[in-house]
Formats: C-alpha cells, sequence, structure tokens
C-alpha cells in the first residue's frame, strides 16, 4: 500500500509539473539553472569527485577549461548531462547509446574505458571506517555484459509498451539491475543516476530538470547504499527483493515533486501553511531516519523554532520518535 501512495504522489506531482510549465515559466527556469549545479556537484562528490563550489559553477556554465582530473569528470558529467536534459526524449534507450553517454563522462579524460562496456571482471567494494574493504556484492562476469545489457534492455521494452506496470516501478528495476551488472569499468553510479533522469524523461517525469534528483540522493547516500544492498542480495540466484530499492527512489521523486511544490510557492505564508509543509515534508521523507537540519535545508524559509515544535508534537502524537542525543539527533518515522 505505501507504494500504491508513492506512484500516486508522483502521478499528482507529474499533473501539477505540466501546469507549473505553463504558470511558472520563469521560476522554472531559474531552479532549472540551480538543479544543474547541483546535479554536477553531488553526483560527482558521491563518488569522491570534488572541486571548489567557483570551479563547479564555472565548469557548469561552460567558461572554463577543466585543470585536472577531477574536474574533467565534472566536466565530462556536465556535458552528459546537457545532452539528456536536451535529448533524453529523442535518444533510443539501447545498450549502444548507454555506452555512448558514459564516453560523455569521460570525454575530457582521454580514458580507454570512455564508452565501451567492461572489458575485464571488476567488483564493487566499500571502505569501512576502520581501514578494512568489504566487497558489497558481485557484478555480472565482464564477458556475459554485452548480452545482460541486450537482455535488459529488451525486457524493459517489453514491459513499458504492454502498459501493464506502472512506469516509475519498471525505472526502478531498470536501475537495479543495471548497477548489478556494473557494465562499466568506472562511472557506474554516475551513469544510473543519469539513466534514472532519462529514463523519467522519456516517461513523461520532468521533475529532475527542476529539483536536483543527485542532491536527494547524496543527502540520503547511507540509505541508497544500504538499500542497494538489501535489493541485490540474492540477484544472480534470481531471489532477490527489488521492494527496498524501489520504495527508495520513489521516495527521491515524491520528494523531489514535494519540493518543487515548495518552490513555485503551491504552500502558502501562513503559521498553518507553514505547519502543513513540516507535515508534508516529514511524510514524504524518502527515508524513515532524518535529521533535523536536513528538514530545514528543504524548508529554508521556516524558521528552526518553528520546525523544531512540530517535530516535538508529532513525537508526543506518537508520529516520530527521537533517536540518539544532541547534534547527532535523528528522527525516525513510526509505521
Amino acid at each position: 500500500m505505501d507504494v500504491v501512495l508513492q506512484l500516486t504522489a508522483i502521478a499528482e506531482g507529474r499533473g501539477r509539473e505540466a501546469a507549473a510549465q505553463l504558470r511558472h515559466p520563469r521560476q522554472l527556469e531559474t531552479l532549472r539553472e540551480v538543479a544543474v549545479i547541483q546535479s554536477i556537484d553531488t553526483s560527482n562528490a558521491i563518488e569522491g569527485i570534488t572541486a571548489p563550489a567557483a570551479r563547479i559553477a564555472a565548469l557548469a556554465a561552460d567558461k572554463t577549461t577543466p585543470r585536472n582530473r577531477s574536474e574533467q569528470e565534472i566536466a565530462g558529467y556536465r556535458y552528459a548531462l546537457a545532452q539528456i536534459h536536451d535529448h533524453a526524449a529523442d535518444i533510443p534507450f539501447e545498450p549502444r547509446y548507454v555506452e555512448q553517454i558514459h564516453g560523455y563522462v569521460y570525454r575530457f579524460t582521454g580514458a580507454r574505458h570512455a564508452g565501451h562496456f567492461k572489458t575485464m571482471d571488476n567488483a564493487v567494494t566499500e571502505r569501512r571506517p576502520d581501514g578494512t574493504v568489504v566487497q558489497r556484492f558481485v557484478p555480472v562476469a565482464a564477458g556475459r555484459t554485452p548480452a545482460a545489457m541486450d537482455e535488459l534492455h529488451l525486457t524493459f521494452s517489453r514491459a513499458a509498451d504492454s502498459g501493464t506496470v506502472p512506469y516509475p516501478l519498471l525505472c526502478a528495476a531498470y536501475v537495479l539491475d543495471f548497477l548489478t551488472i556494473h557494465p562499466f569499468t568506472d562511472g557506474n553510479g554516475r551513469m544510473a543516476r543519469l539513466i534514472t533522469l532519462w529514463l523519467l524523461y522519456q516517461g513523461g517525469f520532468g521533475v529532475g530538470r527542476y529539483i536536483s534528483l543527485e542532491r536527494l540522493i547524496a543527502a540520503t547516500k547511507d540509505d541508497y547504499y544500504a538499500t542497494l544492498g538489501a535489493s541485490t542480495t540474492g540477484w544472480h540466484e534470481n531471489s532477490h527483493d527489488v521492494l527496498p530499492w524501489t520504495r527508495y527512489l520513489l521516495g527521491i521523486l515524491v520528494a523531489a515533486y514535494a519540493e518543487l511544490d515548495r518552490e513555485l510557492g503551491i504552500i502558502g505564508t501562513s503559521a498553518v501553511d507553514r505547519v502543513v509543509a513540516i507535515h508534508r515534508l516529514v511524510a514524504d521523507w524518502p527515508n524513515q531516519e532524518f535529521r533535523a537540519a536536513e528538514l530545514h535545508a528543504a524548508l529554508p524559509g521556516i524558521k528552526r523554532e518553528a520546525l523544531n515544535t512540530v517535530l516535538r508534537r508529532l513525537r508526543e502524537e506518537g508520529s516520530l520518535e527521537r533517536v540518539g542525543a544532541g547534534r547527532g539527533t535523528r528522527w525516525r518515522r513510526v509505521t
């Protein structure tokens, strides 16, 4: 039932997005400019690729030449993102074009693997706080990757054409399989986020143009990896559970549409409106747990004191519970 509610919220958000394109074109253009910079910054930062804010802004505007490898990859992501924003509806969703987008990401690096599926087996690892490295999951072998990508695209296209499954669910399933196949030597995480945007555009969901999905994912990175881990277990044996990852990705879309509503002023400015806005944000937040600072960043027009008051009331009502104390305090929704 919770997934049905998420799908309903996404469908309603898409309807408001279409209306906003007619009513708020100037606001949407400003949001688009901001979202591009945020997407370039945060999607690369998730992978440890960073640069000073001023340099990212200049690279995003294509007003400077990359100075080092990190800036080359940031500039490449900017180019690939622009291609998707401008041409997503016209690019056939086929493996060869997935390779082409990967080539765009690395177009300024001279990397040999750019634009080609992997030729050697790879592993998905995680470095723990104590320095130990553990393998998160085993991707598809390099020799089987082209066939696996062909099969993935064929089954996705058939399911999408049949119209029997809600499109956002197919997007979530595709991205999970893509990440488990891990078809490229490097850059699979950034490619998954670009493909998510690409698929959503093709399905008529354009919120990623105005609200950075990459930023929302970066803000919930722990849950991003946790749900991927939960849903990839047993993937090779076809016994995995796609639901944890699906809930997460749908939650990101729900949060994006809720943020778009707030940015366009769909919520009012009275005290009641502010309380309603906080309640909606808590209900729509993509993760079960969150920090008050994360909510405040999403609702900068609401004072921290007012936000904390509402959170305390929700706790008294039994809708929230407090986890930890001090600066590490988190809030958890009670199901």
